[in-house]
């Protein structure tokens, strides 16, 4: 496994890669959830690629940039273990150079939702990823389903700037009692990671009851109520959107996902489902 800290020497390294590549973006802090992300990859590709970066432009001035978990050892063995090929390590300044002055904005998805919980969050996401695309050329790339918004505002944005490469979502990765996989669970205490599995049994009530017919707005705030309930402090949202635009919805269309963001002690925690009209399934 080659692990590559400059963009001079991941040029090198790109030319030197043979057949398609996957990559597979991350912010270390490994977990199942990314490894599954790198096995998609080795099945839609015959090079497999990473990148590790904590991206500074998204995170606000009072969130957890600094006690982010990091890792960087652990990940490193991790991905070698998973027969990824290339590792790419940048710092910010490689990124990121003096006089930096472009951003990439993406409207429409990435303005609801944790677009106005979190301003300039997705601003963020959207330039650090237009940039490891670019710097990479990947065939495909693979994020994960359980940043939904994030997918759709990385979707929106290859295709309105043309890039060539598939972006592909792959399915939510979960503890066997529910939780969704993320490195921010970390920061959770044992008490707390009890209490967090209220929000996908939150998700899963409200999906059944929209699927039965029961109106939208009541098993919405159904849903809230047990966040409530059950230790979270604030929540951002709770909502039905439709799968493509996220737009919210008030009747039930084909096409439906709930979103929420919630927050415990203070770790703020995201999950998603998809919902179909009579029935449900995981997101």
């Amino acid at each position: 496994m080659q692990i590559i800290r400059s963009i001079a020497e991941l040029r090198t390294a790109r030319r030197g890669l043979e057949g398609t590549l996957a990559l597979v973006p991350t912010m270390g802090a490994l977990h199942e959830g990314h490894l599954t992300l790198v096995r998609e990859g080795r099945a839609r590709a015959t090079q497999v690629a990473a990148t590790i970066f904590v991206n500074p432009l998204q995170f606000g001035p009072n969130e957890d940039l600094s006690r982010y978990p990091r890792q960087e050892e652990q990940d490193l063995q991790l991905l070698e273990r998973e027969g990824c090929d290339l590792v790419w390590l940048p710092t910010p300044d490689q990124l990121y150079p003096p006089g930096f002055a472009t951003t990439v904005t993406v409207a429409g998805v990435s303005e609801r939702w944790d677009g106005e919980a979190r301003p300039g969050h997705f601003a963020g996401v959207a330039t650090v990823v237009a940039k490891l695309l670019i710097a990479c050329a990947p065939d495909v790339a693979l994020f994960g389903e359980k940043d939904f918004q994030q997918l759709a505002v990385i979707r929106r944005m290859a295709g309105d700037l043309g890039l060539p490469v598939e972006i592909v979502g792959v399915p939510t990765v979960r503890d066997a009692d529910g939780l969704a996989l993320s490195s921010r669970n970390a920061y959770l205490s044992p008490e707390q990671r009890r209490q967090a599995l209220a929000l996908p049994r939150a998700l899963e009530q409200a999906a059944e009851q929209i699927g039965a017919g029961q109106p939208v707005a009541t098993a919405l705030a159904e849903a809230k109520a047990a966040l409530i309930d059950n230790g979270f402090t604030r929540i951002d949202y709770v909502a039905l959107v439709d799968g493509d635009s996220l737009e919210p919805l008030e009747i039930p269309c084909r096409n439906m996902r709930l979103l929420a963001a919630a927050t415990l002690g203070t770790t703020r925690l995201i999950d998603n489902l998809a919902v179909a009209a009579g029935s449900h399934s995981g997101g």
